[in-house]
């Protein structure tokens, strides 16, 4: 085995979805049939685990798999010793204090001698720590929101998307005090120069891949004259690519535009008189 690299993925949901399609963006060809819990790819030394989101820092760190993905709220709960060797950006999420409608809030403070109820008591026990505020935990698996409901909490802190559920159960979202994304996780030593190789190779592949996320190609036309304006405006890998056409005067110039600031580039290259602007998505990318 010390020939395979082994990832632990979540078995179902969307962090599992958008974790197996990164891997499939990297070249990297395995099965999908859902009933099975383990595989091994058919290109690349790469063997896959599917299981339980809250079990995969601890197979990590028990030798059973040597990285995994999960979701960095999972990752600082439960506070095992291993490293985080990248932010994957996906499978965003907050971390927020909802309360009953009817309930004023001033801050952190006001939850004060209160009870919370919440499936994350080490994220909040620290932050409520740092705030210097004291309250008590109710440690709950699932249907947070109803404990207030029933009496058994004060307030929540939960994993929060929409709002809607917390609405139904007569609550409101007050504050988000942890932001959350996918992050890959593993042992802080592989255990052999092999695993190190591959895993190295992986996130070679990986970093290809999340990097051609955040850019797209450019290609347009351009009146010669003012190709200096444009090339300070467009920048590039290291500057763009420009070829003579036909037509006396003008240019075909192709770059690289980050995402971000895609909009702002297309409204300047226009008043510069770029014609034919042509944008496709980049599948990889290295520096």
């Amino acid at each position: 085995m010390d020939q395979v690299l082994r990832i632990a993925i979540q078995k179902s949901g969307r962090l599992s979805e958008k974790s197996l399609e990164i891997i499939k963006k990297c070249g990297i060809k395995f099965g999908s049939d859902e009933r099975v819990l383990k595989e091994q790819a058919s290109n690349f030394p790469l063997e896959f685990l599917y299981v339980r989101d809250d079990d995969i820092p601890a197979y990590i760190h028990d030798g059973v798999s040597d990285i995994g993905i999960v979701g960095r709220n999972e990752y600082d709960e439960q506070a095992i010793d291993l490293q985080v060797l990248r932010d994957l950006g996906f499978a965003k999420c907050r971390l927020s204090i909802a309360v009953p409608q009817d309930m004023q809030y001033f801050g952190l403070s006001s939850l004060e001698g209160l009870r919370i109820a919440t499936s994350y008591p080490n994220i909040l026990g620290r932050i409520l720590q740092e705030r210097g505020v004291k309250a008590s935990f109710v440690q709950v698996s699932g249907s947070v929101e109803v404990t207030p409901a029933v009496g058994i909490a004060d307030a929540i802190c939960d994993l929060v998307s929409t709002g809607a559920t917390l609405a139904m159960n007569g609550l409101k979202e007050v504050e988000a005090i942890y932001t959350s994304t996918a992050v890959m996780i593993g042992r802080k030593q592989m255990g052999s120069s092999e695993k190190e190789a591959i895993l190295k190779r992986l996130m070679l592949r990986i970093d290809a891949v999340m990097r051609a996320a955040s850019y797209k190609y450019v290609l347009f036309n351009l009146p010669e004259e003012h190709l200096d304006q444009v090339a300070r405006i467009v920048g590039g890998m290291k500057s763009p690519t420009v070829t003579r056409l036909m037509e006396s005067g003008w240019v075909s110039v192709q770059t690289v535009v980050a995402e971000d600031t895609f909009w702002d580039v297309f409204e300047q290259l226009k008043a510069l008189g770029a014609q034919g602007i042509l944008v496709t998505p980049i599948e990889k990318m290295t520096e």
